[in-house]
């Protein structure tokens, strides 16, 4: 599963990574996503070829739930379930999106506790987890929009920590996921595999990221476990 993530960019240099319009929303970098918090979407609407970024909650909310208690539980959706799953199915057709980060984190169980890792792509640049987004109206009208994040099986990087790893689009892929037009779910469902192994890099961060409350760069130094580290990777 993904649980935490980073998007330490500003906003406008996440606007010109991924070549979206201004968007209207406040964001500050933050290096402990947590789940129901609001996170950065990217989009694209049916009628207009522009990439749309908005604040949306993590969590997907069912567009026929009828209450939020269950989006801490939709946070990811697996790729092998996704098309037929009821929360999922329409979403995976019709409202594909693109959720931006440059690393995930996720924790191995050791002798004295969980040690979480932290994972990103060539050294920390900017990527896209393959998401999805829907709308729901609360009791008293307002809609409320959410997303949820692909899981796949894990690479040789991730797998040593997780059986589960988030899906990243490489950027020959993003267009093709975002487009409106494509409804091909068996052809959008192709690209829900592990990212490549060799782009990636793993260390071992302190356990400031087990805390929602802390949200800053030392969330994601790396720190020395040796013995750990020998024992995972070796």
């Amino acid at each position: 599963m993904c649980g935490r993530f980073r998007l330490s960019r500003r906003k406008q240099l996440i606007e010109e990574y991924f070549e979206t319009a201004s968007w209207d929303d406040d964001w500050s970098p933050r290096y402990n996503i947590a789940p129901t918090q609001p996170v950065p979407v990217i989009r694209q609407q049916p009628k207009e070829p522009v990439r749309q970024l908005a604040l949306m909650r993590w969590g997907l909310i069912p567009s026929w739930a009828r209450d939020t208690s269950a989006a801490a539980k939709m946070i990811n959706a697996r790729s092998e379930t996704v098309a037929t799953k009821p929360a999922f199915r329409d979403p995976l057709k019709f409202r594909r999106c693109l959720i931006p980060a440059d690393a995930f984190y996720e924790w191995s169980r050791t002798a004295n506790g969980k040690q979480p890792y932290c994972f990103e792509v060539n050294e920390g640049e900017l990527f896209a987890f393959a998401g999805l987004w829907e709308r729901w109206r609360d009791p008293s009208g307002q809609w409320v929009k959410s997303c949820s994040i692909l899981t796949t099986t894990p690479n040789a990087v991730t797998s040593a920590i997780h059986d589960r790893m988030p899906v990243i689009l490489g950027k020959d892929d993003c267009d093709v996921w975002l487009d409106p037009g494509m409804q091909n779910v068996a052809a959008v469902s192709e690209m829900l595999k592990p990212y490549d192994a060799r782009l990636m890099r793993c260390y071992p961060v302190s356990s400031r990221v087990n805390h929602v409350a802390n949200d800053d760069a030392d969330c994601s130094r790396p720190v020395v476990i040796a013995d750990t580290q020998d024992r995972l990777f070796a």
